[in-house]
Formats: structure tokens, C-alpha cells, sequence
């Protein structure tokens, strides 16, 4: 925990992004790490947490990061939260909550808030259209052998 609150003074400091950082550890191993490099990437996805998957990821050859932990500066938000559950990470801690992040400026309430409404009464709407075809790489998806 105490490299990712550094790793988040780092990404603060050097500018590359906002004050959090994240580390994945395996066997007592860190593997993954990275402050918030959204600044740096130009690239609004690129939060600590994120990064610090990709990096482990990277580092162990593989998409699945069961049997690994992360640690993470703040509570992770809605897209680090699908990103850790997608990398099958088996465990998170956290230091910072999202009410502490939201008093520093970083105010997330918008999108939990936005993810529990239907798709069309969100704030940016979202229409559904040409199912029936994107369907058909879905059933090609099943069919394929291994």
C-alpha cells in the first residue's frame, strides 16, 4: 500500500496525472505498477489501476491476474472496478475512499449514479441498433474450436 501512496505522490508531482497510484502483487511479488498517467497519455483511461493491470499483465503473459492482489491509493472507481473484475483479480485494498476523493475534486457520485439508470435516460443516451447483425459474430464466436 505504501508503494502505491508514493506512486501517487510521483504521478502528482511529476505531473503525469492525478494523485493516485496502484500496484498488483503475486506471491507477496509486486508484478504491475503505475501512477495515474492520464496527463502524460492524453488518455482519460489511463488511471493508476488501470495501468498497473496492464503492466502485470504485460509482465506475467496473461489476461487472467487470479491469485493476485491490488492495492490501490483510493477506492477504485467504476472503470478500475470493471477493470479489476475483467482481470479476475482476487483481492483489492485500498487506502483513500471515494468521498475522500470526491472533497479532493475527483467526484465519481455522477457515474455510479448514471450506471443503475436504463441506457436511453442517461445522461449521454445510448441507442441499441443493428443487433440482429452484430448477433451473427457472437454465433461465429461459439462455433470456433478452441
Amino acid at each position: 500500500m505504501r508503494r502505491a501512496i508514493a506512486l501517487a505522490q510521483m504521478a502528482m508531482n511529476s505531473g503525469e496525472g492525478g494523485p493516485y497510484g496502484a500496484v498488483v502483487v503475486k506471491d507477496g511479488k509486486i508484478v504491475g505498477e503505475s501512477g495515474n498517467k492520464i496527463n502524460k497519455n492524453n488518455d482519460p483511461t489511463a488511471h493508476a489501476e488501470i495501468e498497473a493491470i496492464r503492466n502485470a499483465c504485460n509482465q506475467l503473459q496473461r489476461t487472467d491476474l487470479e491469485g493476485c492482489e491490488l492495492y490501490a491509493s483510493c477506492e477504485p472507481c467504476p472503470m478500475c472496478a470493471s477493470a479489476f473484475y475483467f482481470a479476475k483479480v482476487s483481492k483489492v485494498f485500498y487506502a483513500c475512499t471515494r468521498e475522500d476523493s470526491a472533497d479532493a475534486g475527483f467526484d465519481n457520485r455522477h457515474i455510479y449514479r448514471e450506471l443503475v439508470l436504463n441506457p436511453t435516460d442517461r445522461k449521454i443516451p445510448m441507442e441499441n441498433g443493428l443487433r440482429q447483425e452484430s448477433l451473427k459474430v457472437f454465433e461465429e464466436w461459439l462455433e470456433k474450436k478452441g
